[in-house]
């Protein structure tokens, strides 16, 4: 009796010595090879995966113990998959209970309203949280992808704050930005204005593209809109700037020059009726929702004040004492 009273108070001496072993190695820290540490935790991964993705990234936790942890508290098969981050001094119950919660660091770029596809790409080309699957790829490719027809993504990526898992694909951010501006051109689209001139959704994101181009000053998008309303309804060339700027593409150097406006392309809106083919610009929703709803009135022409705002005319001799008075220093 004696001999089993003591084999018994020895078995709950060591079980005692390994809870407290256990629980000592739980929240002790763990060794990282820099702080912080990111890693990212591949969808799909068993919590064996997701320990050798760790300790890969320079993280030395003991496997079969964090295992036994994990197992311990019911959290094998919690984990989230996704980018993470841990500092020096985090434990692996911190780190099974980051895991477990999803709580993942993210990545965040900003797109901004007016850009092109081109400076759109080159930003995300730079982004370092970016995985850049789009790498070699043409905008028609990249188009395709994504299941735009007409192998052009001008116009068709909604400017916004994106935020994102570290290490996502730049395809699935553009597949964001597309899903985005088609919810909000369809929003538009269906609370439009009557009367307007386009056939069809694209025709109007052409429009807001040129709107955004064409605005200094957020109070005269309705106005900017109104304007290229009333020369399409009336068969008038739009004749703007920013459109032969398009044309030019990468040789244009920052100086609109009179041989420009001359040569004959598909976006010169002096030398062609109606509107250029494709979109110009990436259009926010204020440009969109001027181009499917512009500000009532008979106005034809504007010219840039040089404050940002503009002066509206309806007549061409109005309008070109307004060009001379802001442009040309007149009174």
């Amino acid at each position: 009796m004696r001999l089993l009273i003591r084999s018994l108070l020895l078995i709950f001496a060591l079980l005692g010595a390994l809870t407290a072993a256990a629980w000592w190695w739980a929240n002790a820290p763990i060794t990282l090879r820099a702080s912080p540490t990111d890693f990212r935790i591949t969808s799909g991964s068993s919590l064996r995966s997701a320990v050798s993705q760790m300790r890969e990234a320079g993280i030395e936790v003991e496997p079969q113990l964090l295992l036994l942890l994990a197992r311990f508290g019911k959290a094998e098969k919690a984990i989230k998959a996704g980018s993470y981050a841990v500092n020096q001094g985090v434990t692996p119950l911190q780190l099974l209970d980051k895991l477990t919660r999803g709580e993942v660091t993210q990545g965040e770029l900003t797109l901004v309203e007016g850009w092109t596809f081109r400076q759109w790409r080159a930003r995300m080309d730079r982004h370092p949280d970016l995985r850049h699957d789009a790498a070699g790829l043409s905008e028609q490719e990249i188009a395709a992808r994504l299941g735009i027809s007409g192998g052009r993504l001008e116009g068709w990526l909604f400017p916004d704050t994106y935020l994102f898992d570290k290490q996502s694909s730049d395809l699935d951010l553009m597949a964001r930005a597309l899903r985005a501006m088609q919810r909000k051109l369809d929003a538009e689209w269906t609370q439009r204005a009557q009367g307007l001139p386009y056939r069809n959704r694209y025709e109007a994101l052409i429009m807001a593209s040129i709107v955004e181009k064409e605005t200094g000053r957020a109070a005269d998008r309705e106005r900017v809109a109104s304007v290229f309303v009333n020369r399409l309804n009336l068969g008038m060339r739009l004749q703007t700037d920013p459109t032969v700027i398009y044309g030019v593409g990468e040789r244009f150097d920052g100086n609109l020059r009179k041989a420009d406006l001359l040569a004959d392309t598909p976006y010169n809106t002096y030398t062609r009726s109606g509107l250029p083919p494709t979109p110009i610009a990436m259009p926010g929703q204020a440009a969109l929702r001027a181009a499917l709803h512009p500000a009532p009135g008979d106005a034809l022409y504007f010219v840039a004040r040089g404050d940002g705002s503009s002066e509206f005319s309806r007549t061409l001799d109005e309008h070109n004492r307004a060009v001379n008075r802001y442009q040309r220093g007149g009174k």
